[in-house]
C-alpha cells in the first residue's frame, strides 16, 4: 500500500491520551500526528470505518494546550495479537478552528514545522 499522506507526521515525544468524548473510553495513546491526522496504539482500538468524538489529553497536562477535542474517521485497524499493542491510523474530519490552532500548537511542541496554508 503506498503513502497518501499529505502532511509529514511527528512522533510524539510526551504522551497523549485518546478518549471517546461520549463513553470516556480509551482509544490508545498517539504514536503520531499531522493536521489531518494521526495514528495511535493502544490494548483496545477502535474498528476500521468507524467515527470517534475524540478528546487528545496530553500528559503530563500542558497549560498552553489542555484538551483538543476532534472528529476523526478510523480508516485502517490491526488488533494486537499474544499480547502485542493495537494500531489505529484516523483522519481528522470534524475540527474547530480554535482546536486546529492547538494541534497545530502541539506539532509545533513536537518540534514540527507548520504546514503551509
Amino acid at each position: 500500500m503506498g503513502e497518501r499522506r499529505q502532511h509529514s507526521r511527528q512522533q510524539t515525544g510526551l504522551t497523549v491520551e485518546v478518549f471517546d468524548r461520549h463513553t470516556g473510553r480509551s482509544l490508545g495513546r498517539l504514536a503520531d500526528l499531522s493536521a489531518e491526522g494521526f495514528m495511535l496504539c493502544g490494548v483496545d482500538v477502535p474498528e476500521a470505518d468507524s467515527v470517534w468524538d475524540c478528546q487528545l489529553v496530553p500528559a503530563p497536562p500542558l497549560d498552553e494546550i489542555g484538551e483538543i477535542h476532534l472528529g476523526a474517521d478510523c480508516l485502517w485497524s490491526r488488533a494486537g495479537t499474544d499480547g502485542q499493542l493495537g494500531w489505529a491510523g484516523f483522519h481528522i474530519i470534524d475540527i474547530a478552528e480554535d482546536q486546529a490552532e492547538l494541534v497545530e500548537q502541539l506539532l509545533l511542541m513536537l518540534g514540527g514545522d507548520r504546514e503551509p496554508g
